[in-house]
């Protein structure tokens, strides 16, 4: 039998063989966004989920009758649907319908519960739902948020207990077990061929890395798989074979083999794919701070230890906020030039804090839904303050000359330091930031993905960097591709022409038809050569 596949384009479902002049076949036609296509195990039916807008429905379409059946279709917002090893059933997580008004909200949770119905009768039940507003985060920044497994554990992710963990059950409901305990979030995972074991990537024991543990679906016992200095994502089979991605301090992300036994990971590819000399590379240090308030935050220190000199000091945050940057080479392919260029300035005479703010994933859900964060408050800029003190107070620093770069929810940070410290903070690389959340909110979408409502834009406003820049004295640096779909131009254009206004040294990169992450090599060239000439001018 020929290869088939199914995708989904323009909110429709279509099917095709694996050849490279077979032209798709529409399988049907149905209101709303259809996408997430899956044939049954005897390849006879599709299972897919038609979302319409406030509301969304599971759908099994039969390829022998062409015909649609809707499963156990309520107001609510159902998604994530999986077949049974045998087809005869399907589960799928179920989350409210969007009432009036409603805004999502890139902070918050949502309530969840998992379900299973009959294949061919639709008739659903639930078999598993959640204490709170425990999900979310936990479905969409996973790779496989719900999974029936051949020996018949249903998998899925939930934060109710404080950490993105995966959880198994029967498909009864019972039998409930947190088969990745610990202090550390989990990311990816993937059975093995028996489907008594998955393999899963997380920062237990670890919190500064990514390294892979394998665990029992049924007893919940996770044994390390990989250890050591390294950080190891994103595990795959190939028949017996486990790989992942691995990256260290001074090399970029890597396809290996990984061998259980030894713990050992081999390079698929034995050339050299590289060009630059991994002996400049500083080892990132691990640094704990302490905000203002209390809270406890991690940060990577890059610093030469071989210079005795007084240094200018960096601080860069990342963007997301929903992210972790590490003691390595970053998994992301925006974070692995980020921290490239944080090693390139520690080898060009700077000292670089990276600091992990709170509302960034890696440390538990109440560090990402952190109080008063962002457009209620900012409560995070107190991390950004509190790196900059960190560095003012190294001895190899010079403390009168502290800068700070970051991109997006980073370039936030950054106009936030230079508008607010200018005590501190005395020149800045902030690229395509938001400068203003409550324009956002009304001109970017309905409640800017942060849930910001009308009676929230004052708070917004004032926890914006362009509320007040009567203190702004230090030079920037403003970066923004004019295609940006992430973070409106104009947020730029905007904080550019006030700035101008009242005689601050703005310069200005602009790019036009990039968009937020540059897709072009010589996109990131250009601002980071830009970023680096920069720096030198201002701090040095």
């Amino acid at each position: 039998m020929a290869v088939r596949f199914l995708f989904s384009r323009g909110g429709q479902i279509y099917e095709s063989p694996l050849d490279i002049n077979a032209t798709p076949k529409l399988l049907f036609s149905a209101r709303g966004n259809n996408h997430s296509p899956k044939f049954s195990p005897d390849g006879n039916e599709v299972l897919f989920v038609s979302d319409r807008g406030d509301h969304s429905f599971i759908g099994v379409y039969s390829l022998t009758r062409r015909a649609i059946r809707w499963i156990a279709p309520d107001v609510t917002n159902d998604d994530l649907a999986v077949w049974s090893p045998d087809g005869k059933q399907i589960a799928f997580i179920r989350t409210p319908g969007t009432k009036v008004g409603e805004l999502s909200n890139l902070t918050g949770g949502i309530k969840f519960s998992v379900w299973v119905a009959d294949a061919q009768s639709g008739i659903a039940k639930q078999i598993w739902k959640s204490p709170a507003d425990d999900g979310g985060f936990s479905q969409y920044n996973v790779n496989t948020p719900l999974a029936w497994l051949s020996t018949g554990r249903i998998l899925f992710f939930s934060e109710h207990n404080g950490w993105n963990h995966i959880y198994s059950m029967t498909e009864s409901g019972s039998d409930l077990k947190d088969i990745t305990p610990g202090a550390g979030e989990v990311e990816n995972y993937v059975p093995d061929a028996t489907g008594k074991f998955i393999y899963f990537d997380g920062n237990r024991t670890d919190i500064n890395r990514r390294h892979i543990w394998k665990t029992d679906v049924t007893t919940g016992t996770p044994t390390a798989v990989t250890t050591g200095e390294g950080i190891e994502m994103f595990p795959a089979f190939a028949g017996n074979t486990l790989y992942a991605f691995r990256s260290t301090s001074n090399t970029s992300k890597t396809l290996v083999r990984v061998d259980e036994a030894s713990k050992a990971t081999m390079p698929v590819y034995a050339q050299k794919l590289t060009t630059f000399s991994s002996t400049v590379f500083v080892k990132p240090e691990a640094v704990e701070l302490k905000a203002a308030d209390g809270t406890l935050v991690h940060a990577q220190l890059f610093i030469n230890r071989n210079s005795n000199a007084k240094r200018p000091g960096i601080v860069f945050m990342h963007g997301g906020p929903i992210r972790q940057m590490l003691l390595g080479f970053h998994y992301s392919d925006y974070y692995i030039n980020s921290y490239a260029f944080n090693q390139y300035l520690a080898s060009q005479g700077y000292v670089v804090l990276s600091v992990n703010f709170r509302s960034g994933t890696g440390y538990g859900r109440d560090f990402r839904r952190a109080k008063n964060q962002g457009p209620r408050g900012a409560s995070e800029y107190q991390d950004v303050v509190a790196a900059a003190k960190h560095l003012q107070a190294l001895p190899e620093v010079d403390a009168g000359k502290i800068g700070l770069w970051g991109g997006s929810y980073g370039g936030y940070l950054t106009a936030m330091g230079l508008s607010r410290s200018p005590e501190i903070f005395k020149a800045g690389v902030d690229i395509h930031g938001v400068h203003d959340w409550a324009f956002r909110a009304r001109e970017f979408s309905p409640g800017g993905s942060w849930g910001i409502t009308e009676r929230d834009m004052e708070v917004a406003y004032k926890s914006s960097p362009i509320s007040d820049i009567s203190k702004w004295t230090a030079p920037v640096l403003v970066v923004h591709g004019d295609d940006d779909r992430n973070v409106l131009f104009q947020q730029s254009t905007d904080l550019v022409e006030k700035l101008r206004d009242k005689n601050v040294a703005v310069e200005v990169l602009v790019l036009p038809d990039e968009v937020h992450g540059f897709l072009r090599y010589e996109s990131w060239k250009q601002v980071f050569e830009r970023a680096k000439d920069f720096f030198d001018r201002k701090l040095k």
